[in-house]
């Protein structure tokens, strides 16, 4: 008979067996299925990435999967945990690091009076605490969403910092959480009763617990969504708003400069002109009496016209 110490590490208490595979192979699940009747598709499961949630159901053990969000870059990604549990076992499955399960099962490998108290007495109650314990570390990755969401507070009304960006990395950081997190919670009542079929002790309220934490998170994750939606709509208006006032304020210089342009224009032509240079120059003001005359023109002109534009509050930015 195959002994499982001969091919995983296990921990046993009370005659229960928890067993963790880290990114496993074909042959080490292989050899499971043979231990525990494990069905050939939910091995398949296993191996793959990119599985939907689900539970597969059977008359012995139920077969669970689970996605919970890592930090393994800039974007939260998804992992995968497989768990079966049957009536004296537990073997979760997961390729990817979840720091929360391995650091769980390792504390029970070498504690024993830990052991005891984290594995319970049944194969439920371990599947409680292998949920709660990853549940409780998506605190991690909210905490951080929050603290971005302050930051850009802070920024998004100063004119001289853009922020566009860091708005659009953490709407995405936002949404990847909510793709990852939305399933779980139609999932997880079902896990709920599975867990409840391999428990003599009544564990609905562990599990309402942990529920109830879920909804916490997802109530926090949907407000920093509409948080920065808020923010985003508010750096639009505030960006339309000072390209409209550096537009407007081209556009009365330039509406300034016409008419200095129009008399440098004319004056620039190979045409006869009053104080022109074919004509003869004007003197009565001295040798410069003609640019004098230009530059009083093209002033008046643009003086005529900002007193036009104050009166009509297009000068009021």
């Amino acid at each position: 008979m195959t002994r499982l110490e001969d091919h995983f590490d296990v921990v046993r208490v009370n005659g229960l067996s928890w067993i963790d595979i880290k990114d496993p192979d074909r042959e080490a699940l292989n050899t499971l299925g043979e231990i525990y009747h494990f069905h050939d598709l939910n091995i398949e499961d296993c191996l793959s990435k990119i599985q939907l949630p689900k539970i597969d159901r059977y008359e012995d053990h139920a077969f669970i999967i689970l996605h919970f969000p890592t930090q393994e870059s800039d974007v939260p990604r998804p992992t995968q945990l497989c768990i079966f549990v049957g009536k004296d076992y537990v073997v979760t499955v997961h390729v990817g690091e979840l720091e929360p399960l391995t650091d769980m099962f390792h504390r029970c490998k070498v504690d024993e009076k830990l052991r005891s108290s984290l594995m319970g007495n049944s194969s439920g109650f371990l599947v409680y605490r292998i949920i709660d314990v990853i549940v409780d570390d998506l605190l991690h990755p909210l905490m951080k969403v929050e603290g971005n969401l302050d930051d850009i507070e802070d920024l998004v009304f100063d004119e001289n910092i853009s922020i566009s960006r860091r708005i659009s990395y953490l709407r995405r950081e936002i949404t990847a959480l909510r793709r990852i997190l939305v399933p779980m919670r139609r999932i997880f009542a079902e896990v709920a009763k599975d867990a409840q079929r391999f428990s003599e002790e009544d564990i609905s309220p562990q599990f309402n617990d942990v529920k109830d934490h879920i909804e916490k998170v997802l109530e926090a994750i949907d407000a920093a969504k509409e948080t920065i939606d808020i923010y985003k709509d508010t750096d639009f208006v505030l960006n339309t708003e000072k390209t409209n006032k550096i537009l407007a304020v081209l556009t009365i210089v330039f509406t300034l400069s016409i008419p200095a342009t129009v008399v440098g224009q004319f004056y620039g032509m190979n045409v006869l002109l009053p104080g022109g240079i074919e004509t003869g120059s004007w003197k009565f003001l001295g040798e410069y009496t003609t640019f004098i005359i230009t530059i009083l023109v093209s002033m008046v002109s643009a003086a005529i016209m900002s007193v036009y534009f104050y009166r009509h509050g297009w000068l009021r930015f």
